[in-house]
């Protein structure tokens, strides 16, 4: 035999699931086996490498570093063996495209412009899920995810670049009036959001300008935020993306203007877009869309 240490490989998909949910059960329901055929695989796979792969609890299954080792290592040859078995049969990568997006960048720009998406791009379906930070792609069910490259990216995920972040104080049309010509943040209540708390102190540190506000008020989430900032409580820092479509209507103003602060958005995938047309077409309407940004 070629390969006289491979394991079961009827074993392979069982245990790869497993690890990914860290569960029996959800891997039976992925696979539409038995709870007991994936525990008797995981058995059998244990037994032909001699190790025990699951640290085991009374309520929780956890993969040991050799599991993870091993499941990455079979999700990659599945990965070569799906991409093989396509381009032989000439047949695209089908199905829904599962999109995570950061919420308020989900909810004031992306989800406004699908329309023309389905129009632009009508063969793709896309099912999105709000989410935000680093994405696990061997275990978060996501093909792609759009995301603010605030912190590390693993070498092994594709990175396609999209647009610049740029920020800037914004607020409504009758507070900005109060500070057209200044140039400092002086007298006005602000406005912070827990999902990004350095915004402001990111903004002075970009521009050098002074910032000192008559009162304080925090908001769990950027849209919350934004949207004290349209009913007129304050000053919120607006990334342009998130305040585009309010400063074409008007609804906000930028008095200050809005300036780059060094990071960007991108969308983020576990495979490149040139091996997945779902994720090539999704990235060119996305650029498409951010042209401007």
């Amino acid at each position: 035999m070629r390969w006289p240490d491979l394991p079961p490989l009827n074993s392979l998909l069982p245990f790869e699931a497993t690890v990914r949910h860290a569960s029996m059960t959800r891997a039976a329901q992925e696979l539409h086996v038995t709870h007991g055929a994936v525990s008797r695989q995981i058995k059998n796979l244990e037994k032909a490498l001699g190790v025990t792969l699951f640290e085991r609890g009374t309520r929780s299954l956890r993969p040991t570093p050799q599991a993870r080792r091993l499941a990455a290592a079979v999700r990659d040859a599945l990965d070569q063996v799906d991409t093989a078995a396509r381009e032989v049969s000439g047949r695209e990568r089908g199905g829904p495209l599962a999109l995570s997006c950061e919420p308020t960048l989900l909810m004031r720009w992306l989800i406004p412009r699908l329309p023309d998406l389905a129009v632009q791009v009508p063969g793709l379906t896309v099912h999105l899920s709000a989410g935000g930070g680093p994405v696990a792609f061997d275990r978060d069910p996501v093909d792609a995810a759009l995301r603010r490259d605030d912190f590390p990216v693993p070498p092994e995920v594709s990175r396609s670049p999209l647009f610049p972040e740029r920020i800037g104080p914004v607020c409504g049309p009758e507070l900005a009036r109060r500070y057209a010509g200044e140039l400092d943040v002086v007298g006005v209540t602000i406005l912070h959001t827990s999902t990004r708390p350095r915004a402001w102190a990111d903004w002075q540190r970009i521009t050098q300008r002074r910032v000192e506000p008559a009162g304080e008020q925090s908001f769990e989430h950027f849209y919350l935020a934004l949207q004290a900032a349209v009913a007129g409580v304050g000053m919120a820092i607006g990334p342009y993306a998130l305040v585009h479509d309010d400063l074409l209507s008007g609804r906000l103003v930028a008095p200050f203007g809005l300036v780059e602060d060094g990071t960007g958005y991108h969308l983020l995938s576990r495979r490149p877009p040139e091996q997945d047309q779902r994720i090539a077409a999704l990235l060119s309407w996305l650029r498409g869309q951010a042209e401007g940004l």
